[in-house]
C-alpha cells in the first residue's frame, strides 16, 4: 500500500515539476508598446473664470477684514487643483471660496452685539 502511494505521489510531483518549468515562448511583437505620455489637458474657461472670481472675492473680503479661513482654504485647494489641470475640482473649490468670502462680507453688516431691552 505504501509503495502504491509513494508511486502516485512521485508521479504527481514529476508532472507538476514538468509543468512548472515550461514557459510558453512569447514573440517579441506581442510585447506592449511603450507608454506614451498623454498630453496635459488645459483648464476649461469656466474653471479659469471661477478661479479669477474667487481670487477677486477673497481680495475684497481681505480688504474689509471679513475673510473666513474656510474661504482661504478653499482658494488654496482650487489653486492646487489648477496645477493638476482638474477643472471640475477648481470650479467646486473656487465656488466655495467665493461663497464663503461673500458670506464673510455680509456678516460684517450685522452688529457685533445686540442689547436686549
Amino acid at each position: 500500500m505504501q509503495k502504491i502511494m509513494f508511486t502516485f505521489v512521485t508521479a504527481g510531483l514529476l508532472i507538476l515539476a514538468g509543468c512548472a518549468s515550461t514557459t510558453p515562448a512569447k514573440p517579441e511583437a506581442a510585447k506592449a508598446p511603450a507608454q506614451v505620455e498623454a498630453p496635459k489637458t488645459q483648464l476649461s474657461d469656466a474653471a479659469k473664470q471661477a478661479l479669477a472670481q474667487a481670487e477677486a472675492d477673497i481680495k475684497a473680503a481681505k480688504e474689509k477684514d471679513a475673510l473666513w479661513t474656510t474661504a482661504a482654504d478653499a482658494l488654496k485647494q482650487a489653486k492646487e487643483a489648477a496645477k493638476k489641470n482638474d477643472s471640475a475640482e477648481v470650479i467646486k473649490n473656487a465656488k466655495e471660496a467665493s461663497d464663503h468670502a461673500k458670506l464673510g462680507i455680509e456678516q460684517k453688516k450685522y452688529p457685533l452685539t445686540t442689547i436686549s431691552k
